[in-house]
């Protein structure tokens, strides 16, 4: 597989190299050695999900507390999305930006996003299902959302009407999440994340 750091730091696309025949194929989706080598830690498997969409839904933009937050690992595994990670992290370079991975089962890319990252996705197809897994498991009360359509952020969503959730749609912009001091903050993410480099380097040896 190949992985590929997105203009995000903290965030990547995965490849997988894809073996055919007349029966059918196989893949390596996930490598548990890969990733942490790229990201520096491994990814801990706390919770897995599984999320089915009709075309023109919107999800998002979602995200944890940190610490602990949660790192996702996102793959589509029917149909495709378009596959949104959003820097949400204050004082970081990038703040604000986004950057969107089609994911799909042609080429059956995955995302990595680490803890701090905002997450959406909109479905291209009907029936799109991602399916997730999470370094933490769910926590409603560290869980939040800015919304996904906030003119600020400019998110470049393939719907003629998106379809939110009540959720999403009463979700605060950016700004007013940043005002309520909802969002992460960059240092502590670093941080966070590097706790847990050193954590995994303290257990190899």
């Amino acid at each position: 597989m190949k992985l590929r750091p997105l203009s995000v730091e903290g965030a990547w696309e995965i490849t997988p190299q894809q073996h055919g025949d007349p029966r059918g194929l196989f893949l390596e989706w996930y490598r548990f050695d890969r990733l942490a080598e790229a990201v520096g830690h491994p990814l801990r498997l706390a919770q897995g999900n599984l999320s089915v969409s009709a075309r023109d839904v919107v999800r998002g933009i979602h995200f944890a507390d940190v610490p602990p937050g949660q790192a996702k690992y996102v793959t589509c595994v029917r149909g495709a999305v378009l596959d949104v990670v959003v820097d949400l992290r204050v004082g970081s370079p990038t703040f604000g930006r986004w950057e969107g991975v089609r994911l799909d089962d042609v080429d059956r890319r995955a995302v990595y996003l680490a803890e701090g990252l905002g997450h959406g996705f909109c479905a291209l197809t009907d029936d799109a299902t991602l399916s997730y897994l999470c370094s933490t498991t769910y926590n409603p009360s560290a869980e939040h959302a800015v919304h996904p359509l906030d003119e600020e952020l400019g998110i470049d969503w393939p719907a003629t009407v998106p379809q939110l959730s009540a959720r999403d749609a009463a979700a605060p912009t950016l700004a007013q999440a940043r005002s309520a001091g909802l969002l992460p903050e960059y240092d502590t993410c670093r941080r966070y994340v590097a706790t847990l480099a050193a954590t995994a380097g303290s257990t190899d040896g």
